[in-house]
């Protein structure tokens, strides 16, 4: 039995899901748990349906359909954010975390019917568990959510179904349909939370930092949706395409994006993003230091390009090559949440539409660059980009950015949380940036001894935990807010659990793994 990858993740999953619970128990464990089963039984029937091609869409081949690990993220991130805010009062953030978790399990449910209502023939075990699934979820949505927050739950989900029929079709075999839950169900949510502050703009308070992440990422994935539609009908290639590629943009950033951010934080937006970057010596000094890492990553990618001769074309980077930009992650972010992590922030959100600006120049081949991006990216593919698109690189930055980017800053007055939980913001780089790089470098290079039914190692999962511990003892010297008081073991067993989920996931881990660290860590 445990020579079957996609059973021990599912047990690693399921162990999570318990160790989450057996600290925050709720009316709403019983469904965490319920949902858990029931998306255990479909994982089957999808898994099934991809390897016999009756599944509607075209999703990311060589991998599982990831149903489990997928559907527990965003219902345990909403509980373990909840029980922290919960902790400190913040009513507000308490109910908002609420319809996270509900919107979550909705999804999830949503995915499950899709499986199950295409499936032939009709499975009635699987079919009786998730009913008594949704049932359990539904009622007590009922119970906990306003009438408001149950419209706004069924918002995200309307969205979620447009945004998938559009993102699946045109972007076939990029994502496993797990990956589509988490990154099309996340982009939902943000995009109904971007209406609604939108449409009570007169009264928007808060951070403009968080109204920053909104419009820049609804605005780009806007941007592509529009190019993706208009070069169906036209030449991408040439120069006049490429002139009205570069003109559009100039137009959607300058004549909606930036008006529709200057609408929520009441300032104008690059006056503010100026006074923002500018506030401190720290901060420019951080910025100069972003800028030498920067050039150094293109100057390794031209490197390794160089080195490609006419006769090794199909040459690809090894993989402690592309283990290079891990680490540059690492030593970007490490000073940036020690130092100023607000800055880091919307650095973070900037280097995100940089990238997507940069894939959409790849993909289209606008010119000047479009052919030449394309030529110098090919030597890092890997086999997940199998798609359409390389998402790799954006999948390591929002790896390494979710942890910061969903910290609840308002329900920590003190600015950090106590515990394991001062750990939280740094979920991304230990488990990706540390973890996964040490992983894979060493268990390419010296592991001997395979995890059954995997090309993972025991050796690399072993130095990959004991590399993320001596990563937080460093941690507690460096960084002065950083204390965990006798937390240990539970973070000790919490990395443990991450590095396993590790060796057995074929989804993409530079996703999949900040997340669930991220919850264990929380709570």
């Amino acid at each position: 039995m445990l020579t079957n990858p996609v059973l021990v993740e599912s047990l690693v999953v399921f162990s999570i899901v318990l160790c989450v619970h057996s600290v925050i128990w709720n009316q709403l464990s019983w469904c965490a748990i319920a949902l858990a089963i029931q998306a255990f039984y479909v994982q089957h029937k999808w898994d099934r349906l991809l390897k016999s091609g009756g599944a509607v869409f075209q999703f990311r081949p060589s991998a599982n359909s990831g149903i489990l690990p997928a559907c527990m993220v965003m219902p345990l991130i909403g509980m373990a954010v909840k029980e922290r805010c919960q902790d400190s009062g913040n009513v507000f953030f308490e109910r908002f975390s609420l319809v996270v978790t509900a919107t979550g399990m909705a999804l999830a449910l949503f995915l499950s019917l899709i499986a199950l209502g295409i499936t032939r023939p009709v499975p009635t075990n699987t079919c009786f568990i998730s009913g008594i699934a949704s049932s359990a979820v539904l009622y007590t949505i009922k119970q906990i959510l306003t009438v408001s927050e149950v419209v706004e739950v069924l918002e995200v989900l309307l969205i979620f179904v447009y945004l998938s029929l559009i993102l699946l079709y045109l972007l076939p075999r990029c994502f496993t349909p797990g990956e589509a839950l988490i990154i099309v169900g996340g982009i939902s949510f943000v995009i109904n939370q971007l209406i609604k502050r939108s449409l009570n703009a007169s009264e928007a308070k808060g951070d403009p930092v968080n109204y920053f992440l909104l419009v820049a990422v609804v605005g780009s994935l806007l941007l592509g949706i529009f190019f993706s539609l208009l070069f169906c009908f036209m030449e991408s290639e040439t120069w006049v395409s490429s002139l009205f590629f570069h003109m559009m943009t100039a137009v959607l950033g300058l004549g909606i994006i930036l008006p529709w951010l200057a609408l929520l934080i009441h300032r104008h937006p690059i006056m503010w993003l100026l006074d923002f970057m500018l506030h401190s010596q720290t901060r420019i000094y951080l910025l100069g230091y972003w800028v030498f890492l920067a050039a150094l990553a293109s100057v390794i990618v031209l490197h390794q390009n160089s080195k490609r001769s006419s006769m090794s074309k199909k040459h690809q980077a090894s993989t402690l090559v592309r283990k290079y930009f891990h680490l540059i992650v690492v030593a970007t972010y490490v000073p940036g949440l020690i130092y100023d992590r607000q800055l880091l922030h919307v650095a973070s959100v900037g280097c995100l539409v940089v990238f997507m600006l940069l894939e959409y120049v790849r993909y289209f081949r606008i010119r000047p660059t479009g052919q030449l991006l394309r030529q110098l990216l090919t030597l890092f593919l890997d086999e997940r980009d199998s798609g359409p698109l390389i998402l790799t690189h954006i999948y390591l930055l929002l790896g390494v950015s979710l942890p910061i980017w969903l910290f609840p800053g308002p329900c920590t007055p003190k600015g950090t949380l106590p515990g394991a939980g001062a750990l939280v913001p740094y979920a991304g780089v230990l488990a990706v940036g540390v973890g996964d790089t040490v992983a894979s470098v060493f268990g390419s290079t010296l592991g001997e001894i395979r995890w059954p039914g995997t090309k993972k190692t025991v050796e690399g999962t072993a130095t990959s935990i004991f590399a993320q511990i001596i990563a937080v003892a460093l941690l507690l010297i460096f960084d002065g807010t950083v204390n965990l008081n006798t937390s240990y073991s539970w973070i000790v067993g919490s990395i443990t659990l991450v590095s396993l989920l590790e060796a057995y996931t074929s989804q993409i881990d530079n996703l999949m793994l900040p997340l669930y660290l991220f919850v264990l860590l929380m709570i």
